[in-house]
């Protein structure tokens, strides 16, 4: 289980959108992520490997948990909300709930869940 000192750090990274030093950092070497009910990415410098090239392709990127987090021992959900700036002037934006195991002070498995229609790029109005 998580210290609350622990997930306050993990928040705190992934809102400076350091989000492949939050993995780094945080999850296990044989963690698994997922999208809603998509095949799991394995391993944690496969997970590390694939942030940086979602960040590499934005031109800015804003992360805000939405609290409250909430914790039932091993289990994290955290509400989050983000906004990718693309270079093409177009942005988009997400909310999801992430669905963590935690194996002590690291995460093992991480669920995302989401409406894939907002992954659509929107224009500005």
């Amino acid at each position: 289980m998580p210290s609350p000192e622990t997930l306050e750090r993990f928040v705190a990274i992934v809102e400076s959108n350091a989000h492949d030093a939050a993995i780094e950092a945080f999850y296990t070497e044989d963690a698994t992520m997922r999208e809603n009910q998509g095949e799991p990415r394995r391993g944690r410098d496969a997970l590390v490997a694939n942030e940086r090239a979602v960040l590499a392709r934005a031109k800015r990127v804003e992360s805000r948990c939405l609290r409250p987090v909430f914790v039932d021992g091993d289990h994290v959900v955290v509400h989050w909300w983000f906004r990718f700036e693309w270079p093409d002037g177009t942005y988009t934006e997400m909310e999801e709930l992430a669905l963590q195991r935690w194996r002590g002070e690291r995460i093992a498995e991480e669920q995302f869940f989401y409406d894939p229609a907002q992954r659509a790029r929107r224009t500005r109005s």
